[in-house]
């Protein structure tokens, strides 16, 4: 091909290509997606003054500014001794949160038990030293109080546990695995469970939460969509060793009772019955020809107490059962208040429900026959 041919190959080939262009360009202006014609007009597009958070959300943000201030974390310190008698610094950590302008701290019992020295960090950051008010160690309550320099402290208000509801929005803030004013969310899963955390202590009427809880929250609040206070998260339901999303607290209403004996007597009043006894159960019943298999057996009537003054019997001959004494011939508690009774655990849960000076209602086997005596209770010391 000759250089001229070569030439007009070339500029039709670049007219083509400009054709191309100035289609799409001209496509692409008609029929294309139009940026804004100014810096102007992406100004004035409208944005979200709050971040775009919707209702639920700022009503959690809300609940979160105004408790965490009263929010502590606790850090607890003791002295323990290894096989070889040297001296182990041992460090505790918990939550718990003020509820009085005066200082007063409530949070769990385990988390303060056998310390020696008791440090508190409120959310605004501020330390203090905190003494040890006393403590109510059937229901896993305890009671701090911190001074401060600068007057009144910021405290959380008490709601009513008793007004729950399954459904219900809850708050958890706390302090797990030391990661301090950790808010997590949920609802109320279930209410008025017994959960037992130990031989002779358990949560009665548990508040059961899916919001997560873990190491470390023990102690603190679980708050409603006020921002009420109305329970003490104390423990979770953990085969994994994790939260599983069953978690329970203390209802506040407990709670508000032990704190108010504990800031005004400095105990705390519990109903007591006044008698000794152990629990029965179908061998033993057979074995020593027991009306009843199931209760607990009255052993011994503390004198002048609740149960002498109403009537009760103790036993009056002595058996051995196995490698045990029992005293036989006295009464066996089957129910109070028309619930059963087949343990200690199921007495002291319907004690712990009532208070000093409380009338209720005990069946009774005796001389093979049940029988209903009223009981005005005393108090334990």
């Amino acid at each position: 091909m000759s250089t001229t041919g070569k030439r007009r190959n070339a500029a039709r080939l670049l007219a083509i290509g400009l054709a191309i262009g100035l289609g799409a360009y001209w496509a692409g202006s008609k029929w294309g997606a139009h940026p804004p014609s100014s810096v102007q007009a992406l100004r004035s597009l409208p944005f979200s003054s709050n971040g775009g958070m919707d209702a639920l959300e700022t009503e959690n943000v809300n609940i979160y500014k105004q408790a965490s201030p009263a929010v502590a974390n606790i850090v607890t310190r003791a002295v323990e001794y290894d096989f070889f008698f040297n001296a182990v610094p041992v460090e505790g950590a918990g939550s718990g949160f003020v509820i009085d302008g005066d200082g007063h701290i409530l949070t769990n019992f385990h988390v303060v038990q056998n310390a020696q020295e008791v440090e508190v960090t409120l959310g605004d950051q501020s330390h203090y030293k905190a003494k040890v008010i006393g403590a109510d160690t059937r229901n896993d309550i305890a009671l701090l109080q911190i001074q401060s320099k600068k007057g009144k402290i910021a405290s959380l208000p008490l709601g009513d546990s008793e007004a729950l509801q399954v459904g219900q929005r809850v708050l958890a803030i706390g302090n797990p695995f030391g990661f301090q004013s950790t808010l997590t969310t949920g609802v109320v899963s279930a209410l008025g469970r017994t959960v037992q955390t130990g031989e002779t202590t358990f949560i009665d009427q548990a508040i059961q939460t899916d919001a997560a809880i873990n190491r470390g929250n023990s102690g603190g609040p679980l708050l409603n969509s006020h921002g009420e206070v109305i329970g003490i998260n104390s423990a979770i339901y953990t085969p994994s060793g994790t939260t599983a999303g069953i978690g329970f607290a203390i209802p506040i209403n407990t709670a508000r009772r032990v704190a108010e004996d504990l800031i005004t007597l400095g105990r705390v009043r519990r109903a007591s019955l006044g008698v000794e006894g152990t629990a029965i159960w179908p061998e033993l019943a057979e074995a020593v020809n027991l009306p009843v298999k199931e209760g607990i057996l009255i052993e011994r009537v503390i004198p002048d107490g609740p149960a002498a003054r109403a009537g009760l019997r103790g036993g009056t001959r002595a058996v051995m059962a196995g490698l045990r004494e029992l005293r036989l011939g006295g009464d066996i508690l089957v129910g109070a208040e028309g619930k059963p009774v087949t343990s200690q655990m199921d007495l002291n849960l319907i004690l712990n429900r009532e208070r000093p000076g409380d009338k209720i209602t005990l069946s009774v086997y005796r001389d093979g026959k049940k029988i209903e005596i009223p009981v005005s209770l005393g108090e334990s010391h």
